[in-house]
């Protein structure tokens, strides 16, 4: 029933909405310039000329084709269309979006009640419709992008891998490298973490509680002792241990230290059992194999305008998605408790608490200093609105932009300590390295790239009250308005070209 309700909440909004975007824009805008072209040439049957300026794969064009066939037959029935190539319109084209919302609505929905199983319907249900309206990705609904497209095959590869069902996982994991080629991240950072699951799942007596104590040198010795024993005698040992219990880390331990702790107990354990890993985990090997043969192929992992895409050291980017997220997800992270929570834990643990800013602070100092890149792309083109936050707030005077790092650092502290609530610290870790990976080589700041991890972290976040998701929902509805009306009703044009221009993320 959530199901349905949620793809009847999203279509409610999203057909009437792609109706008035299609009268006002009909024709392609921005990079529909090369989509819509490009999916044409496929409509007519030509998979061999290729536009230069296409950087992603041509998965949304096949997605597109098999849409539009699927309707074909009745439109010739009517006499609509006597070709299938007539139907492929900047309209049609268009919708495919408007269905995959509707259906990254319904992974998500789906998604929520695996991975939180104790939110009940109702609110995974409201949750999945919030998530359905924030902005940037209801923005792209509208118009013939491949982020859409790229978020649901995330999606339903990450809903398939929890399924433990992971040659469909590793399936869709190749449709989303087809919508954009950082997705091999996200290939790589679902299918670690369910190794890592299915590892602990074969290690039952790891679960025995360790409240309130700290392992000693002997107590490792002995763990590894253990890991050896069981990893031989694991058929004999299978699960069935009345007292497991979940990891309680005392609040007093050293994080540097339990971090280390865990990721060496897990190295080893997977290297115990690597051979069981191999063979459950093929399918994300193949892909990988399949994904590096490209790039050799390809010569890098950009497939068009490569002089524009040049893989850059881009750590801004890195702060600038924490901030915009955590900003995103106000009741989670900028609330009078929530900043009194995290005053009260670092007063837990002065002395590791003090460092962590500290490093957080240098760190974002430097990587401010040195690697805030300013691509020609953001300088130059003012219908995007990162154009005016770089020119109105990041570089408004020389100080604003240091100005920002306690905000960056707050931000990913904040996110950083809710997802430690709920996952383990090499969870969060990989996660954090997957943000890192995925972002830090794109030059160009857009934050149609920042969807993805995004919904990630909505995903791991704890649930909040009905209130504050009404509070959320409406801002974020008002923000998706706001940005539809100017894109629709406030067009500009320039002097040195012809042609209208809007405002878009």
């Amino acid at each position: 029933m959530g199901r349905l309700v949620v793809a009847a909440a999203v279509a409610a909004w999203a057909f009437p909405i792609a109706a008035l975007v299609n009268s006002v824009v009909p024709e392609p805008y921005m990079d529909e310039i090369f989509h819509v072209p490009q999916a044409q040439q496929y409509c007519r049957g030509d998979f061999w000329t290729w536009d230069p300026m296409i950087t992603t794969p041509p998965g949304l064009y096949y997605v597109s084709l098999a849409y539009i066939a699927s309707f074909f037959p009745v439109a010739w029935m009517f006499r609509v269309a006597k070709t299938f190539d007539v139907l492929c319109s900047t309209v049609a084209l268009r919708s495919t979006n408007v269905i995959l919302a509707m259906v990254c609505a319904v992974l998500f929905h789906d998604l929520l009640l695996c991975i939180q199983p104790g939110i009940g319907e109702r609110k995974a249900t409201t949750y999945a419709i919030l998530v359905a309206l924030y902005p940037v990705h209801w923005f792209f609904t509208f118009l013939y992008y491949t982020d859409v497209a790229s978020l649901a095959a995330v999606l339903a590869m990450y809903l398939f891998c929890l399924k433990k069902q992971f040659w469909i996982s590793a399936t869709f994991g190749v449709f989303s490298i087809l919508f954009r080629q950082t997705n091999v991240i996200w290939i790589i950072f679902f299918a670690a973490n369910g190794a890592i699951t299915y590892v602990k799942d074969l290690y039952p007596k790891d679960n025995v509680s360790h409240e309130n104590s700290e392992p000693t040198h002997q107590s490792r010795k002995a763990s590894v002792r253990d890991n050896k024993i069981s990893a031989q005698g694991l058929r004999r040992r299978r699960i069935n241990n009345p007292i497991r219990k979940k990891v309680i880390v005392s609040e007093s331990a050293n994080p540097y230290n339990s971090l280390t702790e865990e990721v060496w107990d897990i190295s080893l354990k997977l290297w115990n059992l690597k051979c069981e890993i191999l063979i459950a985990f093929a399918p994300f090997v193949v892909v990988m194999a399949a994904f590096v043969a490209f790039i050799i192929w390809n010569g890098g992992i950009v497939l068009g305008a490569k002089e524009a895409h040049v893989v850059s050291p881009h750590f801004a980017q890195f702060l600038y998605f924490g901030l915009v997220s955590a900003a995103a997800l106000l009741p989670w992270h900028f609330t009078p408790n929530r900043v009194l929570d995290l005053f009260h834990l670092s007063g837990k643990n002065k002395t590791s608490s003090s460092l962590a800013v500290l490093m957080g602070l240098g760190l974002s100092f430097i990587t401010v200093h040195f690697f805030s890149i300013a691509h020609p792309y953001l300088l130059a083109d003012n219908r995007h609105y990162t154009f005016y936050i770089w020119r109105k707030v990041i570089q408004v005077n020389w100080m604003m932009k240091y100005m920002l790092i306690p905000l960056y650092v707050y931000s990913w502290l904040s996110i950083i300590n809710i997802l430690g609530k709920s996952q383990t610290r090499i969870w969060v870790l990989s996660f954090v390295l997957s943000v890192a990976l995925v972002l830090v080589p794109a030059p160009l700041v857009e934050f149609r790239y920042y969807t993805i991890p995004f919904v990630i972290l909505v995903l791991h976040s704890p649930a909040i009250n009905n209130g504050k998701l009404l509070a959320m929902g409406s801002l974020y509805a008002a923000v998706d308005l706001s940005t539809l009306v100017l894109f629709l009703f406030r067009p500009f044009h320039w002097e040195h070209e012809p042609g209208t221009q809007r405002f878009m993320w």
